[in-house]
Order: C-alpha cells, then sequence, then structure tokens
C-alpha cells in the first residue's frame, strides 16, 4: 500500500551523473567477442497544472492518489535523469529523480532512497534467463510511473494503490518471442527498505504472453506480509490485463485486479478488494489523439483505501483525455476526471460530497 505522509514540497533540483565504464569483466579472449556494449544517457520531465473543483483548502487532491496531486499550482510530477550500460551478458539501469511522484509515493523511504527511480544490475545465466536484483518498476500493472508511456494522462485508482516500484532479485526467462516468465523475490509491498519489524519475504512472480505484435496479455501475482512479524497478515494479490490493438489508430486496455488479506495474524478469514478497468484510445492523427477511461474500485473493509465510510471505499471513476505531439519527443496532454462515491467521501468546501471533479493539462518531455 502506498505510503499516506505528506511532507512539504521541496523544490526541483539538478543531478550530476557520472557514468563508470565498463570493459573486460575478466573475459577470455578465447571466447566469443560480445556485441559492442551500448550506454546510453537519457532525461524525461512533466509539468503539469490540476485544478479541483471541490478547491481543497490544503491544496491537495484526495488521498488515495500519489501522482498530480497538487490543486491549483503549476509543478513537477516527475523529473528523471538516467544512466544505462547494456552489452550481451551484462545489464546496468540507474535512473535518479525528483517531483511530486518522489515526494508522495516515496514518502515512507528514508533519506537519499526517495530520489531512486531504479537501480538494478543483472547477467545472462544463459540464453535467455537472466537474473537481476536492485530496484525496479514494479511487475504489477499496466501503467507506470512515466505518464508519456500511459494511455490517460493520470492514473487509474488501481495504479495509484498497488506497487508502482519495488526491490529484490529476479529470475527471467524468454523462451520465445511471445512468452516471458519471471519469478521475484521481494523486499515487500513497494518497499526499498523491508519495513522496521518485518522480516517475512515477499514474491512475485509475471506470465507475460503476446500473441502478436498487436497484442500483449500478463497475469501477475504478489504474495507477502506488509506489516510487522508480530502482526503479520499475508496478502495475496493478482493483477490480470491484456493489452489490444484493433487497428493503427484504436485500441484497448481491460484490466482486473483482486486481492485479499488476513484479517488478523493466523486468521482463516480474509478481507478482499477488487477493481476492474477498461481504456480506449483512438489516434485521429499520428500527432493527436483521444483517450477514455472508466473503472470501479471497491475496499470495504479498508485494506488499501481507508476511506472511514459506512459502505468502504466504493468509487467509480470517468476520464477522458487528449494527446498531442507538437514534436516528436514532447507530449501535451489535458483531461478531465470524474470520481463518484457510493458514500459522501470526497471533501468539498466545509462538507463532504459523493463527487469528485479535476481538469489536469501536462506536458512531458523526452530528451
Amino acid at each position: 500500500m502506498k505510503p499516506l505522509i505528506r511532507f512539504k514540497h521541496q523544490p526541483l533540483f539538478f543531478f550530476l551523473i557520472i557514468i563508470p565504464a565498463f570493459s573486460g569483466f575478466g573475459q577470455n579472449d578465447s571466447l566469443k567477442k560480445e556485441e559492442s556494449p551500448k550506454t546510453k544517457l537519457e532525461g524525461y520531465t512533466e509539468a503539469y497544472y490540476s485544478f479541483d473543483f471541490n478547491q481543497p483548502s490544503n491544496n491537495l487532491r484526495p488521498g488515495f492518489l500519489y501522482n498530480h496531486v497538487r490543486h491549483n499550482e503549476v509543478n513537477i510530477n516527475h523529473a528523471i535523469i538516467r544512466a544505462s550500460y547494456n552489452s550481451d551478458k551484462v545489464r546496468v539501469n540507474m535512473a535518479l529523480m525528483t517531483g511530486n511522484y518522489a515526494q508522495y509515493n516515496l514518502a515512507a523511504e528514508p533519506g537519499v532512497l526517495k530520489n531512486i527511480y531504479e537501480s538494478h544490475v543483472g547477467f545472462k545465466i544463459k540464453k535467455n534467463f537472466w537474473f537481476d536484483a536492485g530496484i525496479f518498476a514494479s511487475h504489477i500493472g499496466f501503467e507506470s510511473a512515466i505518464s508519456k508511456d500511459c494511455w490517460t494522462l493520470t492514473r487509474s485508482i488501481v495504479a495509484e494503490n498497488s506497487p508502482y516500484y519495488e526491490s529484490g532479485a529476479k529470475f527471467s526467462w524468454t523462451p520465445n518471442d511471445k512468452w516471458q516468465i519471471a519469478v521475484l523475490y521481494l523486499n515487500g509491498w513497494q518497499h526499498i527498505q523491508r519495513p522496521a519489524g518485518n522480516n517475512s519475504p515477499a514474491f512475485g512472480t509475471q506470465i507475460v504472453y503476446k500473441p502478436n505484435s498487436k497484442m500483449t496479455f500478463n497475469y501477475s501475482t504478489f504474495i507477502g506480509n506488509d506489516k510487522p512479524d508480530s502482526l503479520k497478515q499475508n496478502r495475496y494479490y493478482h493483477n490480470i490485463y491484456g493489452i489490444m490493438q484493433f487497428t493503427k489508430k484504436f485500441g484497448m486496455i481491460a484490466g482486473l485486479d483482486f486481492g485479499m488479506e488476513q484479517t488478523k495474524k493466523n486468521a482463516k478469514d480474509y478481507n478482499s478488494w477488487y477493481t476492474p478497468v477498461v481504456i480506449l484510445r483512438y489516434y485521429f492523427t499520428e500527432k493527436f489523439g483521444l483517450a477514455a477511461r472508466a473503472e470501479y474500485y471497491q475496499d470495504k473493509k479498508g485494506e488499501m483505501i481507508n476511506s472511514g465510510t459506512t459502505n468502504g471505499f466504493m468509487v467509480k471513476g470517468y476520464s477522458l483525455n487528449m494527446d498531442y505531439f507538437p514534436a516528436e519527443n514532447v507530449l501535451f496532454r489535458i483531461e478531465g476526471k470524474l470520481y463518484d462515491s457510493k458514500d459522501r467521501y470526497f471533501v468539498k468546501g466545509k462538507n463532504l460530497s459523493t463527487q469528485n471533479f479535476c481538469l489536469t493539462s501536462s506536458i512531458a518531455i523526452l530528451f
């Protein structure tokens, strides 16, 4: 579960990256020569403005959101600088970040760990079989923390309340062009540093099937305990989705997540939550397109989102966004999003409301 702690925003700063040189690794000259390694340095930044029509007095969007959270101000959601090294047998990725994503998603991480987007190393064990260790993007979900790679400007509720990142070790196998299989040993549910008092291992799996270039089907799981061992409650999570590009212009994403966690230590009873989401996208030209999203999140017992309301967190979401590429590496977006709750959950002035509507615009640049 993503941390709910929020700290005062810090201004954007710049990172200096020194890329180490990798060479040799004790390679025997009699072995077949590797392909020339590739070193790459790239950056990404996304500036945004959001206006929440409920006009929160603290200028923060609802507490279950961790991206684009500032109301009525221009801000940086995500800024990243990344260095990578790839050869036939070794791969290294290191990326540092700042912005609202780092501020709110990694609020519970200590010190400089809040500014690490990813940091992992890997080596090929044998053909199509890799071992990687470090801090990774999550194996759960079809939405990443990088907005330009997602079909919608803002994230779905399910993405905001399942891991964006994870740390540990990963064995991955790609037997052919259609299948990818991974098994992970993790430090927990979206943690770089294991929580205090928690010594329980967590595990994940991922199976990706691509029958052709237009379709991707994914099934990911998580098994573990996110609490101190003295309060251990096992969590089981399933993430299923399909990405279908029916034509060059029209595509659809459909997903369903389901989770369950023990009600207390050693209990045989479980609390559960689930969330379906559908996104349709149509590009009229290579530069201009629209995407519409419908979603529902039900968490009656507050395992992931504790609403404190009679029926728990039961919220529908609808959004429509427009994409425009003024240049190949520049994406401008504007999105309208409506949340509709069964109970009066959203703060509106001095009262509570069942609805929340927000307009968000952003400009993202890859360089």
